[in-house]
């Protein structure tokens, strides 16, 4: 999502600097994705929300590289999408002159 059409900035806790600097601190500065994209070099660059939402608990955080941030991004945003239209459908129903 862009941040120029997000209102995500406003949503971010006071203390976001601080938070972004503790999370690259623990991780010693390298990407922390449990599956590493095709062109991640290791050096995180991004602080990410494991979980998406508003929980900005030091557990829910992880530090990524811009490749891995932006393919789970595209996961997170695929998963919210298919999950969108599954509600959207239907459950198909017997004509009702069908004999079972």
């Amino acid at each position: 999502m862009a941040w120029d059409t997000s209102d995500r900035r406003s949503r971010l806790p006071e203390d976001w600097d601080d938070l972004r600097k503790q999370v690259k601190r623990r991780a010693g500065g390298r990407c922390e994705a449990k599956r590493h994209a095709p062109h991640c070099n290791g050096i995180g660059t991004d602080c990410d929300h494991v979980r998406p939402g508003d929980d900005h608990g030091l557990g829910n955080l992880q530090w990524l590289s811009r490749p891995c941030h932006d393919a789970k991004t595209r996961a997170d945003n695929a998963r919210q999408n298919a999950e969108r239209a599954a509600l959207r459908r239907r459950p198909t129903e017997n004509h009702p002159g069908r004999i079972t």
